[in-house]
């Protein structure tokens, strides 16, 4: 069996992430692409990861893409999170993923209504999602504010999880938008306030076109593959948050290749991948909080020195905003009040990669300008840098 070792691996996670100087792209779309999916949970998030990836860095082009050509969607997709994906893969990922995010998220919901016992249920659902698709129709974007507003139905409040040690009165508005994003009938449009902000306007929209799960599944492993290959059968589980068996079945389907890993472990190829990757020139990057080339895979051990999650990960398991060379997590940054960004080295990594890493630093604050991005997941390093 072939074998890829860990420096390998490193080199093809700097020119197939677009991270190496020479990989970098003008487009926020094929920045996506590369990556497959940005975490969108923390908005700021998607610029940050976006823009460490481009030619020439700008909030302007990110935004371009999310809100004026769509050609970058939000969904609700794998392990229940909020991804942000290219227009050509949504459909995909819908069906791999989002759509049965959707189904869970109005079942939740539908029960929820039926355990605080008002007698509402489906056909009120129905009726209120039918009267916000409305107003969004005749008013254009709007806050969920503004939407309960425009529709009395959203400002019911409900009982959830009566007679538990949880029991919470809480109005229904988020949960009702919630339900109609995951489905793709309205989706989040520009925010409040700056590319920072998770308080999004909505607007219409139409459901993605509908394609087999199975066939999705397949397509969207080979696109994976293509990205943080090689990688275990654990790693695409965790990604993903299939069960075991979708995982082996979309292995299968996608004509994956097995090759041998420098832990001993079985990884797993896009088909006709398994050869050497071409070395890449040395290369430095400040990626932020949640950035995929961090949170691709379970098992980081082989760009992640074991010593450093302590300082880098919150205790929920989400990582912080991470320095970088050659392929390797050798620290973390923060910004500092006035939006300095400041780091800590973890890995003693020499005059060179020094230079890289202020030279990197310098390209950050030249387009992040006067904002602060505080990140929603707080690491023990990120805040002892900004204390």
């Amino acid at each position: 069996m072939h074998v890829i070792d860990d420096a390998q691996r490193r080199a093809r996670l700097g020119r197939r992430h677009l991270l190496a100087p020479s990989g970098r792209v003008s487009s926020a779309v094929a920045v996506a692409d590369a990556v497959v999916a940005l975490h969108a949970t923390d908005a700021a998030t998607v610029f940050l990861s976006t823009c460490a990836r481009l030619s020439e860095a700008a909030v302007e082009t990110v935004e371009r893409a999310l809100y004026e050509d769509v050609s970058l969607v939000r969904l609700l997709s794998m392990r229940n999170t909020l991804f942000t994906v290219s227009a050509g893969l949504a459909p995909c990922v819908a069906a791999s993923n989002a759509h049965a995010v959707a189904a869970k998220e109005r079942r939740s919901l539908l029960k929820h209504l039926r355990d605080d016992g008002n007698g509402l249920g489906e056909e009120w659902l129905t009726t209120t999602e039918r009267e916000v698709l409305a107003a969004l129709v005749a008013r254009g974007p709007a806050t969920g504010i503004e939407l309960s507003a425009a529709v009395p139905a959203l400002r019911t409040k409900i009982t959830i999880f009566p007679g538990k040690k949880q029991e919470a009165v809480q109005g229904v508005a988020t949960r009702v938008l919630r339900v109609l994003a995951a489905d793709g009938r309205i989706r989040r449009d520009r925010p409040r306030g700056s590319w920072t902000s998770s308080q999004f306007r909505w607007t219409v929209s139409e459901p993605w076109p509908a394609r087999h799960p199975a066939e999705a599944q397949a397509e969207l492993t080979r696109r994976w593959l293509h990205s943080y290959g090689p990688a275990t059968e654990a790693d695409l589980k965790w990604w993903t948050g299939w069960n075991l068996g979708q995982v082996r079945k979309a292995l299968t389907a996608s004509g994956a290749e097995e090759v041998g890993l420098q832990n001993g472990a079985t990884g797993w190829v896009a088909a006709g991948d398994a050869g050497p990757e071409p070395e890449v020139e040395p290369w430095a990057a400040l990626l932020p909080s949640l950035d995929p080339s961090a949170m691709g895979w379970a098992d980081r051990g082989f760009h992640l020195p074991a010593g450093h999650r302590a300082a880098l990960f919150d205790r929920a398991g989400n990582i912080g905003p991470t320095v970088w060379w050659n392929g390797e997590i050798v620290g973390g940054w923060a910004q500092l009040a006035d939006g300095e960004p400041v780091w800590r080295l973890l890995s003693d990594v020499g005059r060179d990669a020094t230079t890289a890493i202020e030279a990197e630093a310098s390209r950050l604050s030249a387009w992040v300008k006067d904002i602060r991005v505080t990140p929603r997941f707080r690491t023990p390093l990120e805040r002892e840098l900004t204390a």
